[in-house]
């Protein structure tokens, strides 16, 4: 089982490039395959595209935000299995809520510890993702 975790694929959509490379150093050592785009134009074809294990989506993105990324890729039924780890500066409940909201299966807030979100994207990897009833989508 962990080995299949370990050649799981990410994509990792964030625009600052020094949490880019933070993530970069993290997932390269924990042995994913990984690919990241630094802005949210085309980011909802590239993951229906390739249907990565795991998106680490960031909020605010230039051109697409995150939460109009999560809520296009909830919306098509293909793209049921990919599992979406928000990642965001505005930490509050609310941002939490919204993003849990649109069809994120995760939410972390920045600055995370490299620990802490090693553990997350563990965690999401290894659970079977549950999507949303038919009736929930597009809400």
């Amino acid at each position: 089982m962990e080995d299949q975790a370990r050649r799981a694929e990410i994509l990792v959509i964030e625009d600052e490039d020094n949490i880019a490379i933070a993530l970069d150093y993290l997932l390269t050592r924990e042995g994913y395959a990984q690919t990241r785009l630094a802005t949210g134009a085309g980011a909802v074809d590239m993951i229906c595209t390739r249907k990565p294990d795991l998106v680490l989506l960031d909020v605010m993105l230039p051109e697409v935000s995150g939460y109009e990324i999560c809520q296009s890729v909830r919306a098509n039924r293909d793209c049921d299995d990919v599992r979406i780890l928000m990642m965001t500066a505005r930490g509050s409940a609310m941002e939490r809520r919204k993003g849990l909201a649109m069809g994120a299966d995760g939410f972390i807030s920045k600055p995370f510890e490299l620990k802490e979100l090693r553990e997350e994207v563990r965690r999401m990897l290894a659970s079977e993702r549950v999507p949303a009833p038919e009736g929930a989508r597009n809400a």
